[in-house]
């Protein structure tokens, strides 16, 4: 069985790459996969195992 995440990510105006970035691989350690973004990182889609 799977469990869905979105998230709306307030990467700022500074090092937006990288705190977008960071976020991402935040989320990847706890298990997370993305499937989706939204059109200007608007929101992210995230996907992963419930029963990991």
């Amino acid at each position: 069985m799977k469990e869905y995440k979105v998230i709306q990510p307030k990467v700022g105006f500074r090092n937006r790459f990288q705190n977008f970035e960071d976020i991402l691989n935040q989320y990847a350690r706890e298990g997370w996969v993305v499937k989706f973004i939204g059109q200007g990182w608007s929101s992210v889609v995230l996907e992963r195992d419930k029963n990991r």
